[in-house]
């Protein structure tokens, strides 16, 4: 009976594997991890009192370490149970509630076609692998020797050789009864258009059999030996048996090896792969010749829950990744991602290999980036973000790129990283030369010391930057009381001084924090630095009566303060600086154009001052604000009493 495509998998995917497994053994608690389905019993098929025998609940395959059995769902049963396949999968599916299919006499036919091609298809294989070894294949054989290819290799992959010759392989075949439709249904052969025989398709070429997952050969897929042919790889055309992008180059033999632990590679061709396995990276496959299509990447998801994509170290190898990174943001999941190896300039994981050995590349895939990084470097790399615009627009491309991920969860986490990392870029003074994203476990840079000329300033050696600290103060608590609203301000946060440590500690993890939930950011600042300086920040008597902390939540409220709050600390920094500037000018008499501007920046003072009657009204101050108040009003007149204004002339 054939079973309709697709049914396999659905079974597959309804059934836990643990279970399946469970009734026949009993776990060892002490080294099962129940929720990562990593899960270890003494092996059902051979006597043992150690727990050697592990399932893998998320890739749905278990294996001894002991006896080496291996399989899946339905090999599990077929072995405990002694029945065949088919009988296999009807236990398996009234366990899982699913009704087995009809017996459907179409697909039955197909399913017998598919078996006659595949048959065909080994048959080729057969003639292949004799050419290579015969007096044809001389100059096959001396050039995978040249790429150190060993003849066990050569057997592993059932490597052969295409003579230069039009119709050998259709003659071998029509002599041995296999019909010339067949032969074509198998795209080893083409037909003529100018009447003649059909011809071969693969010639003068090193052979590589392309298998499905369960070992079928499917494909051929051929390296020209002639450096001037215009093709220098060709697959078979697509088929009944061959469909490219559904298919993954040494599947079945990875799987197994991912299973047994080893790291999935992805790497861009037949000799990289046959290159890494030989150097014992088992779990090694490549897309047929294109770019990784979607189907190829779930069926490295269903190998491996992290697959490594290790390519080319050029401006190819780099497009293909950033290719991929596009297509498989909208499909991430939780334990569903990549990381990426990029080879050395020039260099792919064969050339590594072959030049620094395989502890090179091992040190490639286990520094593979995570998506994120590659992503960001795509989008900054070479390029300049010197204005207000560029900033804007990088913001936008990523913003659209987080966009595509479908898991809240993830976007959300991605989210995260890129603001991390656009901290590091805008922000290089804040960044310690140990500072990495905190997804990485980096560490997060002290804050920024006050600047020299801020020093120097006379008014803030008087205590002038006490109202500045003060109005920073009421615009972190408004922010911890309603992060929500953080993104609508996030340009002026990043330009507050906080010259004291715990602000400048609080408005890092504010300006780092994705999520609107008051709480959550609560507890991120208790895990990064503790409740202390949250605590004083909100013990304050001039933040206590602010109507964001008495009202938390309130995007109103918080969006009107932060935009007032934001407009006069602006506005009282133009004429600090402007009054520091001038106070460093004087050196006995001023001209003209200095008393113009202490003049404006007399006007800027009355200005603050009339806002700082205005807080008055809505909070209370305190006495060490009217204390600060009077002090820079001493000082600033004094600065005035040394000169006189007038309008600078020509």
């Amino acid at each position: 009976m054939s079973l309709p495509p697709g049914f396999l998998d659905e079974l597959q995917s309804r059934l836990s594997l643990s279970q399946v497994v469970g009734r026949k053994v009993t776990w060892d608690n002490r080294k099962s991890n129940q929720g990562k389905g990593d899960m270890w019993a003494p092996c059902p098929f051979h006597q043992e009192k150690t727990a050697s025998f592990h399932v893998d609940d998320r890739k749905g395959f278990y294996y001894c370490f002991g006896c080496h059995a291996k399989g899946d769902a339905i090999a599990f049963v077929r072995e405990t149970e002694n029945v065949d396949f088919m009988e296999a999968v009807k236990i398996l599916a009234a366990e899982a509630g699913m009704p087995m299919p009809e017996r459907d006499p179409q697909a039955q036919a197909k399913a017998d076609r598919r078996g006659q091609l595949i048959e065909v298809m080994e048959q080729a294989v057969k003639y292949f692998g004799l050419q290579l070894r015969s007096g044809a294949g001389a100059a096959a054989r001396d050039y995978l020797k040249g790429r150190n290819l060993t003849e066990a290799t050569q057997a592993q992959f059932d490597m052969g050789f295409a003579p230069d010759g039009w119709q050998g392989l259709w003659e071998h075949l029509t002599g041995k009864g296999v019909p010339p439709e067949m032969i074509l249904a198998c795209g080893l052969a083409k037909d003529s258009t100018k009447g003649g025989k059909p011809y071969d398709t693969f010639r003068n070429r090193i052979m590589f059999p392309i298998r499905d997952a369960r070992g079928r050969c499917i494909a051929f897929g051929g390296r020209a030996m002639d450096p001037n042919d215009n093709a220098k790889y060709l697959n078979s055309p697509e088929t009944d048996l061959f469909d490219k992008s559904h298919t993954l180059y040494n599947h079945g033999p990875a799987r197994e090896a991912s299973g047994k632990g080893q790291t999935l590679i992805v790497a861009e061709g037949y000799m990289d792969v046959i290159a890494l396995v030989a150097a014992g990276f088992g779990a090694a496959v490549a897309p047929l010749g294109t770019a990784v299509t979607e189907h190829q990447l779930q069926l490295m998801w269903r190998i491996s829950s992290e697959p490594v994509i290790a390519l080319d170290g050029d401006t190819a190898g780099l497009r293909a990744a950033y290719r991929v990174i596009d297509l498989a943001l909208p499909l991430l999941e939780a334990g569903k991602s990549l990381r990426f190896a990029l080879m050395p300039e020039g260099k792919d994981p064969d050339d590594v290999l072959r030049s620094e050995g395989a502890s090179a590349v091992q040190a490639h895939i286990e520094g593979a980036w995570p998506m994120v990084q590659l992503l960001w470097q795509r989008e900054t790399e070479g390029r300049d973000f010197d204005s207000p615009e560029r900033k804007a627009a990088l913001d936008k491309v990523l913003r659209e790129k987080i966009m595509m991920i479908r898991d809240p969860s993830i976007r959300s986490h991605y989210g995260q990283a890129i603001k991390d990392l656009r901290w590091q870029l805008f922000n290089p003074r804040r960044s310690a030369s140990t500072f990495t994203p905190r997804a990485r476990g980096g560490k997060w840079p002290p804050p920024e010391p006050a600047r020299a000329v801020t020093k120097s300033s006379m008014l803030v050696a008087s205590g002038a930057g006490g109202e500045i600290h003060l109005r920073e103060a009421v615009i972190l608590a408004t922010l911890i009381c309603c992060p929500s609203v953080m993104a609508r301000f996030e340009t002026g946060i990043e330009q507050l001084e906080c010259r004291d440590p715990d602000h400048a500690r609080l408005r890092e993890i504010i300006l780092r924090y994705e999520s609107g939930d008051v709480e959550a950011l609560r507890e991120q600042i208790e895990v990064e630095i503790g409740l202390g300086p949250l605590e004083k920040l909100m013990s304050l008597p001039h933040v206590a009566l602010i109507p964001p902390v008495r009202h938390p939540g309130d995007e109103d409220l918080a969006t009107m303060t932060l935009s007032e709050e934001l407009a006069k600390l602006k506005a009282q920094r133009g004429w600090l600086a402007e009054v520091s500037e001038a106070s460093q000018d004087i050196d006995g008499l001023a001209d003209e154009a200095l008393t113009w501007r202490l003049g404006q920046a007399a006007e800027a003072r009355n200005r603050a001052t009339r806002s700082q009657q205005e807080d008055r009204a809505e909070y209370d101050l305190g006495e060490n604000g009217a204390r600060i108040k009077r002090d820079e009003k001493e000082q600033f007149n004094a600065l005035l009493g040394k000169i006189t204004f007038s309008k600078p002339g020509r």
